[in-house]
């Protein structure tokens, strides 16, 4: 049975740590804008960061439609799916944004992270809660962890940081709807 929380306790604090993926969902105002939804991994990158307040480590990488869409609008979903054990989906809706390495504040949230994944971090996207539910998920097949790929730290560290400087004017400048990016 579905439920609506007014906070995240510790138990479901635990059981949203405990999932190694999750989906994160944004829109742009304009009806014909791209709505995006973006798999998320590797242990160590999101955190519960209050009772109504969680953050994820944002990494360079092929696109920029998040950070695009927090900074037009800031509405925002993390939605985590049991794979293994009992079935359940939890949503996370709320504002978001973005803080950059560079922002007062970002070392502070950054300590709040299990691990220390640091190269090639664009930003740290932050979310303040406005509904936090449940739902059955017995249509999510279950599924069993391997192990997070490397693929994404092998590449990050090879990289020098003027690197992420020029990533970021080529790659991350707009959305593929031609909102501002960084």
């Amino acid at each position: 049975m579905a439920a609506v929380y007014p906070e995240i306790d510790d138990k479901l604090r635990g059981w949203i740590t405990a999932q190694p993926m999750f989906f994160v969902a944004t829109a742009p105002l304009a009806a014909d804008g791209h709505v995006n939804v973006s798999p998320k991994g590797m242990d160590g990158t999101f955190a519960v960061l209050g009772p109504r307040q969680v953050g994820y480590l944002d990494y360079f990488g092929s696109g920029i439609e998040t950070v695009a869409h927090l900074r037009e609008n800031g509405r925002i979903v993390v939605m985590f799916c049991a794979f293994e054990g009992a079935p359940k989906i939890v949503r996370l809706h709320g504002r978001g944004r973005a803080l950059r390495p560079d922002e007062h504040g970002f070392d502070e949230l950054r300590a709040g992270f299990a691990k220390t994944r640091d190269k090639g971090v664009r930003s740290i996207v932050v979310v303040d809660l406005e509904r936090i539910s449940d739902s059955c998920g017995w249509a999510v097949p279950l599924m069993s962890h391997v192990a997070d790929r490397d693929t994404l730290d092998l590449s990050q560290e090879r990289r020098a940081p003027e690197y992420f400087v020029g990533y970021a004017a080529a790659k991350n400048a707009a959305s593929i709807d031609g909102l501002p990016g960084i």
